[in-house]
């Protein structure tokens, strides 16, 4: 990802670089050729519509990247084993998952969303890794044994979750 970054990086400063150029160019050309350009005048209404269609947008987008994620879900114990489906469509829902230390851990993966990216999923802190039908549950089981946030993410590394592993409680048991 860093490098996808610092790659579009470049090439946004580059396109910065070449563009100025050839606008000093272009203006450079212009007033040697002709100084009667026409000043058009934008009414008020539609300079405010254009300003706050902007600010709707990057509100938008902030919502988006920080607040639309989902919460995190406790997983239920079942019969000793703690216990949650996630549902993997466009990434997983819930994202977080929160389990107890030393207890047994059975997530259900039920994979909606055909692209490829979402076909496999990795625990690699547990060393696990499934294969992911669409439309269909798979479960992966194992017990974590000291309290911290371990991520799982899709075979490609874009889509991401966290199991969060707490503490166990030792009046519950």
């Amino acid at each position: 990802m860093k490098s996808q970054n610092t790659i579009l990086t470049a090439i946004l400063t580059l396109s910065l670089l070449f563009g100025t150029a050839s606008v000093s160019q272009a203006q450079t050309e212009s007033t040697e050729t002709n100084n009667n350009f026409a000043h058009l005048e934008q009414p008020l209404h539609l300079k405010i519509l254009v300003t706050l269609g902007g600010l709707g947008l990057i509100g938008a987008e902030v919502w988006w990247f920080l607040f639309s994620k989902t919460k995190s879900q406790k997983a239920i114990t079942n019969q000793g084993i703690q216990e949650l489906e996630i549902i993997v469509d466009g990434g997983y829902k819930p994202h977080r998952v929160v389990v107890q230390a030393a207890q047994p851990v059975r997530l259900i993966f039920f994979r909606k969303d055909p692209s490829s990216c979402l076909e496999k999923v990795l625990l690699p802190d547990f060393y696990k890794a499934l294969d992911l039908e669409l439309n269909q549950r798979t479960s992966v089981e194992f017990t974590p044994t000291e309290a911290g946030e371990y991520t799982f993410h899709c075979g490609m590394n874009m889509f991401r979750g966290v199991v969060e592993v707490q503490e166990s409680n030792q009046k519950n048991a």
